[in-house]
């Protein structure tokens, strides 16, 4: 993949003529009638790339000690599909800490597994934990340029989280 054609600074990313605070809004609301994990999956991902802005994104579920990809939106094919320890990937980290983890550059970051972003065209990321208090999914954001995503778009994203996160609680059995 050409690096140079989606290589774009902050200031480009701002004058990218999205309406993200109406995605959200609308995201928000298919979230609040979806009734199955299939359907909140593919709210996410249908969704979350115009509320941040990014190059991508994908839609991390937690399986026991591991993170599954399940779906994305991006330029290019991430990892969908793949799982991988949650120690050893920066969704799972966010899924441990329950924290939003922002990485400007992947180039220095200890918390990013290097070689496997390499093989991609992503240089910036940010991932948000879906759930409380113990997350159950991820979702992360990515740019191929070395950005800091402005406060705006963080706190987007975490809305969106929090949407998803109240629409997993609404259909998980309850109790025994």
């Amino acid at each position: 993949m050409d690096r140079s054609a989606c290589f774009h600074d902050a200031s480009q990313m701002a004058e990218r003529p999205l309406d993200s605070d109406a995605g959200l809004v609308r995201a928000s609301c298919r979230l609040a009638t979806a009734r199955f994990l299939e359907d909140i999956v593919t709210i996410l991902r249908e969704t979350a790339r115009e509320i941040a802005g990014s190059d991508g994104i994908a839609v991390v579920l937690r399986e026991g000690d591991a993170s599954f990809y399940a779906a994305e939106d991006a330029i290019e094919p991430l990892w969908r599909g793949r799982r991988f320890p949650l120690m050893d990937c920066v969704s799972g980290r966010a899924m441990l800490d329950g924290a939003t983890i922002v990485v400007p550059d992947i180039e220095c970051d200890p918390r990013v597994p290097i070689a496997v972003y390499r093989l991609t065209s992503m240089r910036s990321l940010v991932v948000v934990p879906i759930g409380s208090p113990e997350p159950v999914a991820a979702l992360s954001a990515y740019w191929c340029a070395s950005v800091i995503p402005d406060d705006g778009t963080v706190r987007r994203l975490e809305g969106l989280a929090r949407h998803a996160a109240a629409a997993l609680d609404r259909i998980r059995p309850s109790g025994p």
